[in-house]
């Protein structure tokens, strides 16, 4: 039986997957988000397959999701964040590196979250102190490393933080090739894979994402594992940070923040 909001995180990032693994390859039709942003039919079913886990063991809850908006008070106290297919343009182009993403914001309370990979099968969570990745039955806890120097770096525009951020001059730093090597997922996953010591960091610019369904999930499995997490102007996210610095130690935020630079204002 579920009990516990990490039990339902996990279930509901679970259901999820299940069904973005179930329609993989399938000729899918596309819902036009407008600014050539897309959403499919698995997206809309995923979504549909989280929130039925989410209603049924919390059915006064809000959700806030990606495809269907929000349902429930603006104001509640815990409201989940939805994201069902992170990483939908790769699905739609056959490219498994997607996510699924559900976290749960309760008032002041650290956050609970899941981040389900469906076709590697894992399931990385958190309960808001502790982080672990789930393979099968058994839990694993999440252990940041910045060993592997891999660093992933979003460059889907918009760069709202522009000119003090790019990704492209971040990459061309002198100082980024000789110490990392960058790598571009565009999914949230690779949030995962920093707090699991799969990546030594992920980089986006962006606003304040601190209440993204795309990020929510992620970040707080980083904080929970133990990593530095500020946006790209060294502010946290929840403060009116912008965009996302997540590294799996301090040396190595220190050092990815001084090759981003301050912040300079678009003229």
């Amino acid at each position: 039986m579920i009990t516990s909001d990490t039990d339902i995180a996990v279930a509901a990032a679970r259901a999820g997957a299940d069904v973005v693994r179930g329609l993989y390859g399938r000729r899918l039709a596309r819902i036009d988000k407008g600014a050539g942003d897309f959403a499919t039919e698995a997206d809309v079913a995923a979504e549909k397959a989280i929130l039925d886990v989410i209603r049924a063991a919390r059915p006064g809850d809000t959700v806030l999701g990606e495809e269907g908006g929000r349902r429930g008070a603006a104001d509640a106290a815990r409201q989940w964040l939805v994201d069902p297919l992170c990483g939908t343009l790769n699905y739609a182009v056959g490219n498994m590196l997607v996510a699924v993403n559900v976290a749960l914001r309760d008032g002041a309370a650290a956050m609970t979250a899941a981040v389900a990979d469906p076709f590697g099968g894992e399931v990385f969570h958190t309960d808001g102190t502790h982080a672990w990745v789930r393979d099968g039955a058994v839990d694993a806890p999440l252990v940041p490393s910045p060993d592997t120097r891999l660093v992933d770096v979003n460059l889907d525009p918009p760069f709202p933080s522009a000119p003090g951020f790019r990704g492209v001059d971040l990459l061309a730093h002198p100082g980024f090739g000789a110490r990392f090597r960058p790598r571009v997922v565009s999914t949230t996953l690779a949030l995962a894979w920093v707090a699991a010591g799969r990546r030594a960091a992920y980089v986006t610019d962006g606003g304040d994402l601190s209440g993204s369904v795309h990020f929510a999930a992620g970040i707080a499995l980083c904080r929970a594992a133990g990593c530095v997490v500020t946006g790209v102007d060294g502010v946290a996210p929840e403060e009116g940070g912008r965009g996302l610095v997540a590294a799996a130690d301090a040396e190595t935020h220190e050092l990815l923040m001084s090759m981003i630079g301050p912040r300079r204002d678009c003229q």
